[in-house]
């Protein structure tokens, strides 16, 4: 499809669920033969978009345009069928299925009425050639990599002549080079003349990878620019928050004190050696490394998630009575994980009760036997207040919230709790500027407040934006220690890397 041709067009889309409006009348086109950044915060209405694209939503009113022509999709088959490919964070492949059977799931090749397994493994060995992926057909799907996963993905959507590919946050779990690989796979399909629309948080990715970008704010169309060459990234973001962001990591130095969490000698899954270190009361430690350098193994085997081989845990000078995460959790030591979706909420349960999950069993009545309502109604209400989160009431199902308003969820839980220390695992994985930056404004508080705080990450700029001393993990340990003033990018990820050098 020539460059000049509009692939897509959504024209005056509004979507309306109760009590909330999702999408205002949001019009913006894309072109055939570009990359088309979506931004916005979270609740902006960026995934409700991706939902009607794909089918998995009808719009109140307005619609859908594919070279011109109308379409409402009634299902995703519909327009899969029509050409459009959504590729989301969390992936729509079946682990335990080979390669080849997820390239052509609902479509197999047959003979004589059976499954032709020579020709569904030539068709997924061609499919995979489209993307430069050398994987054997016949490999199980869970024993791959996520960025292969990503490919098989991508693979399958060209398999079904997507001409239009919409790309949800696809860089938030893979490292340096498998993005890499990803963006030549976009530039790939971008001069073969398919559409992509790109959903990031990300600014490096927009200027990067993207010719234009749309901003939606609160649901309604803000701004598109068709071309970012003369846009600058201040200006990008007060249009996605509505406001200035002059210092979105909030840092602000703070008095310590001694005795918060000390690590003596862990030792477990993913740690090559014991790892030891403290962490003062008011002190936000930081903790850097690269894909697989065993940062998440270290703060699940601290936080009791798994069980250490050996060493032990302390809070406030008290060791850890028992390695579970009851046992940390009653000793004033919490962990946000990694995975938000998956372990961090009961995504079919409401807002409050997410909230009330833990602290509850504090506040029983009846000698023990029932809920005090009163009390978990009133915390809720404070909570959500609070931490400013945008949910059209505490009943509503937190799945239906934005990752941002869902990380606000659950540090809300933890703050329903007596905290001594707080495990943050990534904790703006997938969340809009502005979201980060009271995400960051909160923890800044929380060390002020005398907890201590430890933050993982895979993003230098926000390891070294928010935290007073710098650990870098690389496979396995402990690798270097710095100060906030030692902790330059260029060490940092010097450190980080495998050779000890940057290349």
């Amino acid at each position: 499809m020539p460059p000049d041709v509009m692939a897509l067009d959504f024209v005056g889309l509004k979507k309306e669920f109760p009590g909330v409006r999702a999408l205002d009348g949001v019009s913006f086109a894309v072109r055939g033969g570009s990359v088309h950044a979506l931004m916005g915060e979270n609740g902006a209405g960026k995934s409700t978009l991706l939902k009607i694209l794909s089918g998995a939503y009808q719009p109140t009113s307005g619609a859908v345009r594919l070279g011109g022509a109308e379409r409402v999709f009634a299902s995703t088959a519909e327009a899969i069928e029509a050409g459009v490919a959504v590729i989301y964070q969390e992936l729509h492949l079946v682990p335990d299925m080979t390669v080849a059977e997820n390239l052509l799931i609902g479509r197999y090749p047959q003979r004589g009425g059976f499954l032709n397994r020579a020709a569904l493994r030539a068709e997924a060995a061609r499919l995979l050639a489209l993307v430069g992926e050398d994987i054997s057909p016949d490999t199980r799907l869970g024993r791959l990599s996520l960025a292969q996963r990503q490919m098989v993905e991508i693979a399958k959507a060209l398999g079904r002549g997507a001409r239009v590919v919409a790309f949800d946050e696809p860089t938030s779990s893979l490292s340096a080079k498998e993005t890499d690989r990803l963006f030549a796979i976009i530039r790939d399909l971008k001069s073969r003349g398919h559409a992509i629309l790109y959903v990031t948080h990300r600014m490096d990715e927009v200027y990067e990878i993207c010719d234009a970008a749309t901003v939606l704010r609160d649901g309604r169309h803000v701004v598109t620019h068709d071309s970012l060459a003369a846009v600058t990234r201040d200006a990008l973001v007060k249009s996605m928050v509505g406001r200035e962001l002059t210092n979105v990591y909030n840092y602000r130095p703070r008095p310590h004190a001694p005795e918060g969490l000390e690590v003596r000698g862990i030792a477990g899954p993913g740690l090559r050696k014991p790892v030891s270190f403290q962490v003062a009361r008011g002190e936000i430690l930081g903790f850097f490394g690269l894909v697989g350098a065993g940062r998440s193994e270290l703060m699940r085997l601290i936080c009791g998630a798994v069980d250490p081989e050996a060493g032990e845990v302390l809070v406030q000078g008290e060791k850890l009575p028992g390695n579970s995460p009851r046992a940390a959790i009653r000793a004033g030591l919490v962990f946000c994980p990694e995975d938000r979706k998956k372990e961090g909420i009961v995504a079919i349960r409401s807002v409050a009760e997410n909230i009330n999950l833990s602290a509850r069993r504090s506040h029983l009545v009846g000698a023990g036997l029932f809920l005090d309502l009163a009390w978990e109604k009133r915390n809720a209400a404070e909570q959500i207040s609070r931490l400013g989160v945008r949910t059209a009431s505490p009943s509503t199902l937190i799945g239906l919230l934005s990752g941002g308003n869902q990380q606000k969820a659950i540090l809300a839980r933890w703050l329903s709790e007596r905290v001594r220390v707080i495990v943050l695992d990534e904790p703006t994985r997938g969340i809009d500027i502005g979201a980060k930056s009271e995400i960051y404004a909160l923890i800044h508080d929380l060390a002020a407040s005398g907890v201590s705080v430890v933050v993982v990450s895979s993003e230098l700029p926000e390891i070294l934006g928010i935290s007073d001393r710098v650990f870098v993990m690389r496979e396995g340990l402990i690798a270097a220690e710095f100060t906030r003033e030692a902790a330059t990018p260029e060490a940092v990820l010097h450190a980080a890397l495998p050779s000890g050098s940057i290349t």
